[in-house]
Formats: C-alpha cells, structure tokens, sequence
C-alpha cells in the first residue's frame, strides 16, 4: 500500500533517511518494521519561527517495495524530411519550441546568434578579465540563452500558463538532477546547465532538426503583412512561412529591426536598480535567526517587496552563494546580474534590488516611440560605464553610505570580477530611482534587521530584468497581431520570465504555429 502526507520535521530528521522513517512511523501510527520506503516528493523550509521546520510532501510504501522509476524523454520521430518551421534564438524558449516541433512531427531550423554553450566560455572569460565585449557572445548572447550562464533558477509564479512539471521533467531526462522535481525553489546551477543544454542541441539535431550557430538575423521577408523568410548577416535568405521570434529581452536589434520596419510593437514598463552583495552567512544569520546554519540547511535566499512612495521596490533573481557577473551586450555600457553554483558554496550572496517603473517614467526618450523603455535602460547603462571609467568596472556604493548619499572611501573586494568604481548613486540614475532606493533600503532594513550594513556594496545597474518592449500576439493563436505567420515568443517578446516560463512559452507557440500548419 502507499499512502501520501504532508509533515513537518526538523532539518536534521529531513535530512537523514532512518530518522524521518522513525518519525513518519510515530506520527502515523505505522509500525516501523511494515515501512520499505519513504520518497519526498516536495521539500520547502519554514523559517518563520525560532525553531526551523522543513515542510514534506511524502509517499510511504507500506508493505511494498520501492521502485524507481526513470524519468523518459517522449519518442520524438525523425523530421528530416518534414515541414520546416523557423526559429530565431536557441534559449529555453527556442530549445523548447524546437522540441515540442519536433515530437509533433515538424523539423525545427534553430537560428542562434551566439556560440554554442561550451564556446561561449571563452568569451565570458575575456569580459571578466579583459573587459571585451563580444557582442554576439557574451552572458545574454548564445545557446542556452541568459539564464545558462546566469545561475539557472527554475521557479516559477507563472503556474497558470502552463505545466511547469512537464518541463521539469523534461530536464530531468536531459540530465538534470532529479531533485528539481522536489524542491520549493528548484535550481541547476550554471556548472551543471550547460551539459543540458548541449544534451537537448544533440537531441534536436539527432531527429533531424537544424541549429545554427553564430548565425544573426538582420531582416525579416515579409509581403502583405506576411512573413516569407528572414535575412542573415552574411546574406543567405531562408524562406520560410512559420517563424518563431524567440529572441530574449536583450536582443535590442531586433526590436529596431521590426520598428524600422513598422511591426508592431510597443513599450513595456520592467523594473531597474542595482546589484547588492553580502556575506552569506549574514543572510543566514538573519533568515535563519541563528549563528550559523549547520549542515542540514541550504544557504539562505530572501524575497521582499516594499512599497516606497507609492512606487515598488523588491529583490529579484537573489543568488545564495553565488557571485556577481558582467552582462553587457554591447561596448560602452555595464550591466551586473548574478548566479550560483549547483552547490551554492560561495561565501557572498546577491540579489537584485529593483524599482518598478512605469511608462511615463520614459517620456524624455519619447522620440523613440515604443523603444522609449530601451533607450531609457540603455542611458543607464552608458552613463555607468562612463562614470566608471568606461570598461567594465561598474559604479559601487556601500550600502549605508548610498542610503546617507555618501561617496564611500573605500570599497572591500566583491565577486564582481571586472572590478568596481566607488560612485555616488546619485550619478547614475535618475533622482526618483535614486531616492527610491535610499528610502528602500532603510525599509528592508525594518524587516530584516542587519541587512542594511556598510559591509553590503551595491553595484549599478541591474537593468535587465525583462524586456523593455512587447510584441503583441493575438491570445488564441498567438500569431503577431499583423504579421501573419510570426509567432513572437518568450522573454523577449513580454511573454515569459524565466527558464520555465520561456520553456513553456516556446511549447505553447510550437503548438499554435504547428496547428496553423495541420
């Protein structure tokens, strides 16, 4: 027999096999000697209280053995000779949409940028080290999309949109461990996503799909508000009648490509702010409410939101044990973000503390009609690479010195390899964001005692969030709302946030695009 409950237990009892089958025997009255097997099928912490609990959703086998049973990917069939569908950028929502073609009989033609994941390392080595940008290559640019090299998150909030276990799944049976399916906050890692990633490239190709890499779209075929095909930069035209526009949030040509070309699209509001770091054992200091965390607790996130004179300010995209890193897309601008290990092992941790931001926030960038929010995010990021010393060092405060509008004298060394520039906030953006953060900060303070300490440093700025522009689709067929035949898909069209969400965007719009075809 097998029966499922929900329990809470101590970290220690969580973490030990034969103390949680001794405690799941006691609470259940199930004598312990009829109990084969105890499987957790999902894990949360409940920090709330001075006594830390781990929340358990189990199945007890009682008088039955335990089988495991392997996670399989689905039977994707042969498409060499199958109708051809188009798609622009191999991120999670490319990766996904070429799949789920694929396993509906239709050959994918992946068109990516950027580098294939394992190459893409030497170009994130020399913005680290040797502040070159490779425009095409970089922590945004190539297989995999941002979140490969950007610590590689799985929750998600977006459960209506779609079945977020069947992507999880489906990672699993490309190689991801198999704990993604239990934990609350499920993580890979950016060591570990790669060989995933590479693992569902071969996968693609091994059934007849097409990838091709270092491979940039410069313009669309279009005839009678029809897309025919799309232009690369070396010259070769693909025709093609289906095309899937999945090209992330950073993919600023594109945007200018399509309103150059008058498709429609327009402003989206997104958030900005900086990057802040400390010490992990702070965090858990705080989160946990005790000295150190002992080896049965996971090093600390946090989330918050405040509001601050009616404007949101929250944490977005935080890095337990991870480190800080350079994501410029282009030369002469600065960007941070941040990502963790598999093991989450680093001493610092980071997070991005942004402010809402609205469309009337862009009107001095009117003149650029629906890019407004692009060329606003984009003076940022020049402006901060100018006062830095115009390489990818980026603008730093300490934080109590930010919030009392003080130059800090001198600043500790953080996971931010390229290196920092001690710049007042003030300098770098506007005065509504800049006070916004101030005020912030003393609030975070109020609901985590500790956190506003000069020992943190906040880096600046933290400005791509998501995509300053949507491209609208019509909600039934997901086709362009002018464009026939164009499927705007993912982050970069305002339609996902995430890796999941991106993943389940690019199978909704396969879907859509495949039935158009049926």
């Amino acid at each position: 027999m097998q029966y499922e409950f929900s329990i809470q237990v101590l970290p220690e009892v969580a973490g030990n096999p034969d103390m949680l089958q001794e405690q799941v025997s006691k609470q259940n009255k199930i004598p312990i000697e009829d109990i084969r097997h105890v499987e957790i099928l999902k894990r949360s912490i409940d920090a709330r209280q001075r006594v830390i609990k781990v929340n358990l959703k189990i199945r007890v086998y009682v008088h039955e053995e335990f089988t495991e049973k392997p996670i399989l990917l689905p039977d994707y069939p042969d498409v060499s000779n199958a109708a051809e569908v188009v798609i622009i950028g191999a991120g999670p929502a490319g990766l996904f949409a070429a799949l789920k073609c694929i396993e509906l009989g239709y050959k994918p033609i992946v068109i990516e940028r950027g580098k294939d994941v394992r190459s893409r390392r030497r170009d994130l080595k020399a913005i680290n080290r040797d502040h070159i940008v490779h425009e095409d290559s970089n922590y945004c640019f190539g297989e995999g999309g941002a979140g490969t090299y950007s610590d590689g998150k799985l929750y998600t909030r977006s459960k209506k949109r779609g079945d977020v276990n069947r992507i999880l799944r489906l990672l699993v049976g490309f190689g991801a461990t198999d704990q993604i399916l239990v934990e609350a906050h499920p993580h890979i890692g950016t060591n570990k996503l790669p060989g995933i990633i590479a693992a569902i490239r071969n996968k693609i190709i091994d059934h007849g799909g097409k990838v091709l890499f270092e491979t940039r779209v410069t313009d669309l075929k279009i005839a009678h508000n029809e897309i025919q095909g799309i232009i690369t930069h070396n010259g070769d035209i693909i025709d093609a009648k289906k095309v899937i526009l999945a090209t992330g949030h950073s993919a600023r040509d594109i945007f200018e490509l399509l309103y150059r070309k008058k498709v429609e699209i327009e402003a989206k509001p997104f958030a900005l702010g900086v990057r802040v770091e400390h010490s992990q054992q702070l965090i858990d200091q705080i989160q946990y409410k005790c000295p150190t965390r002992g080896p049965f607790l996971p090093p600390s996130p946090y989330s918050i939101v405040k509001q601050v004179g009616g404007r949101g300010m929250y944490s977005f995209c935080m890095c337990p044990g991870g480190v800080i890193a350079p994501c410029a897309t282009s030369s002469g601008e600065v960007v941070t973000n941040g990502w963790s290990p598999s093991k989450r092992d680093q001493p610092t941790s980071n997070s991005g503390i942004v402010v809402e931001l609205r469309l009337k926030d862009f009107k001095d960038f009117s003149e650029y009609g629906p890019l407004a929010g692009m060329y606003f995010q984009k003076s940022i990021e020049q402006r901060a690479w100018h006062l830095a010393g115009e390489t990818q060092k980026v603008p730093a405060q300490r934080l109590v010195d930010l919030t009392n509008g003080r130059v800090s004298t001198g600043l500790p060394e953080t996971s931010y390899k390229p290196g920092l520039s001690s710049i007042d906030m003030s300098e770098v953006f506007p005065q509504f964001i800049y006070e916004t953060l101030k005020e912030g900060f003393k609030a975070f303070d109020k609901s985590m005692r500790g956190y506003l300490t000069n020992e943190a440093v906040a880096h600046a700025p933290e400005s791509r969030t998501s995509s300053p522009v949507r491209i609208p689709r019509d909600r039934k067929t997901l086709e362009h709302t002018q464009i026939k035949g164009l499927y705007p898909c993912g982050e970069g069209a305002g339609y996902a946030g995430g890796i999941i969400s991106a993943a389940i965007d690019g199978e909704k719009c396969a879907e859509a695009c495949v039935a158009s075809l049926s």
